[in-house]
């Protein structure tokens, strides 16, 4: 429908309609809050409008006040969704109350599109915003494929495509490219994350009174470490692919963030649009690195801290916050030593400095995700504790055999966790997935390298014929085994 009102040159019903498209795919989640996203659009869309005949009046005061105004009432609502009962809980284990505000039911994409549209109030307070009109604007906040979980997009990047003649017909290389993008996306999800997915459960939720052991935490941890990346990049993927169809560029939001050498270059790899987010609107204007280096770390550690808490309504993401926090000021206090006492120094193996620090960077984000994924701070204790080695060191009892008569083998016996999960096939599988983390191309180059190849389809046919039969491929591969059961993406829940 959107290209067959775009072929007859009803550029703006083909936008309205998409809008609209885009509302009843959120509202048939629950369409009790769609009032709630229209509200948010209207009422933003005229704070916008607002602020900018403000600034353009020459009252820059009453504009601040203005936008100030609008972002409180923002996170106003977001934190009544998001955070009443985690404040009201805090509040009565503290004070020892019994208040209560009854279920609150999270709207599902708050996070998103509150700020998506946060950013697009700041952006028009300080001029960067050319479109006004509120179709396009209402195009912008719900176009579907990233309207549930991201990527958080700004309105100078969007817009421009909404307004262009290209984007309103149908191109065959853009919707096979899209299906590529989605293939892949498809494929991580319901093949790889939640094919790892069962391994993760018995770890985080143990039967009562279960003492976790040294390998069955470290093998439930990776196995989430590993979920959660091919999870949340796989819906990523879907929604670039879903929008390339459309002729639309959705930013990318995952750059192999597992190769990461630093937690710095983590945060540059991962989540990409939500970093940006929070540098530009959140560390830039607490000062950023501009006021010394003790002003920079504590901005550092505010951001990261606000960050954990988008994530979730819970003192465990407040400490996943602080954690990466801690690391980001602790890789800034390495960096300033290493530049000032040994700016020349060059480490004799490169290659084995380069292995060692991605290592040491991805044990410190997997320490993190225990935070992030237990629910409660007990659980996460517990869970840390045991891949500490202090609640012993246990193997399975699938492996005893192999084992038999080596020295030291009397220490090898059978558990539930890891044993009903598995065993060897967990290894198998954590083992496969850390390979295409560090070893194969992403997403992006592998589209890339593919569209070089199928961009003229006349002398490319059978280029294109190998992306068709790929793409069908996977989409089987994925069916057959989306077909004992389905999961919900993890960020549905942020």
């Amino acid at each position: 429908m959107f290209f067959a009102l775009s072929g007859g040159g009803l550029r703006r019903a083909a936008a309205g309609w998409l809008a609209i498209a885009s509302i009843f795919f959120y509202g048939y989640w629950s369409p009790r809050y769609v009032l709630l996203l229209i509200a948010s659009i209207v009422a933003n869309f005229a704070a916008g409008r607002l602020i900018d005949a403000l600034r353009q009046a020459g009252s820059a005061d009453r504009a601040r006040v203005a936008l100030i105004a609008a972002i409180g009432a923002n996170l106003g609502v977001l934190g009544y969704y998001k955070y009443a009962n985690f404040f009201v809980d805090t509040l009565n284990a503290a004070a020892g109350t019994g208040l209560s505000l009854g279920e609150i039911v999270l709207p599902i994409g708050i996070s998103f599109f509150t700020f998506t549209q946060i950013a697009y109030l700041v952006d028009t307070h300080v001029g960067k915003v050319r479109e006004r009109g509120f179709v396009p604007y209402a195009l912008f906040v719900t176009f579907y494929p990233h309207l549930i979980a991201g990527p958080v997009l700004h309105h100078a990047e969007m817009m421009p495509q909404f307004a262009r003649d290209s984007t309103y017909g149908f191109r065959l290389d853009n919707f096979l490219i899209g299906v590529g993008y989605f293939s892949i996306g498809l494929f991580k999800k319901v093949v790889l994350a939640d094919g790892i997915q069962p391994f993760v459960g018995p770890v985080f939720e143990p039967d009562p009174g279960y003492q976790l052991t040294l390998v069955e935490a470290w093998g439930g941890v990776l196995a989430y470490t590993l979920q959660l990346y091919f999870d949340f990049s796989g819906y990523s993927d879907m929604a670039i692919g879903l929008s390339k169809m459309l002729n639309v560029d959705l930013p990318f939001n995952f750059d192999s963030p597992y190769k990461a050498r630093n937690i710095s270059e983590f945060w540059r790899r991962w989540h990409m649009t939500l970093s940006r987010f929070l540098r530009d609107y959140l560390y830039i204007p607490l000062g950023g690195n501009r006021f010394g280096s003790f002003r920079r770390y504590v901005n550092l550690l505010t951001t990261m801290l606000l960050g954990g808490l988008w994530h979730g309504a819970g003192w465990t993401f407040v400490i996943w916050g602080a954690l990466h926090g801690a690391y980001l000021v602790v890789h800034q206090l390495w960096q300033s030593a290493w530049e000032r006492w040994a700016p020349d120094a060059r480490l004799p193996w490169p290659r084995v400095g380069h292995a060692l620090s991605v290592l040491l960077t991805f044990l410190c984000v997997v320490v993190a995700w225990v935070f992030f994924r237990a629910t409660t701070l007990d659980s996460a204790l517990h869970v840390l504790s045991a891949m500490a080695g202090l609640n012993g060191f246990v193997l399975p009892t699938e492996m005893k055999p192999a084992l038999e008569g080596l020295p030291g083998s009397s220490w090898v016996s059978g558990y539930g966790v890891l044993q009903a999960s598995g065993g060897f096939r967990q290894v198998a599988w954590i083992a496969v997935l850390l390979a295409i983390a560090w070893w194969m191309p992403n997403s992006q180059a592998i589209i890339a390298a593919l569209s070089q190849r199928v961009r003229d389809w006349r002398t490319e046919r059978p280029s294109w014929a190998l992306l068709g039969a790929g793409a069908v491929g996977v989409f089987l591969l994925a069916a057959i085994n989306g077909s004992h059961g389905s999961s919900e993406f993890i960020y549905f829940n942020f």
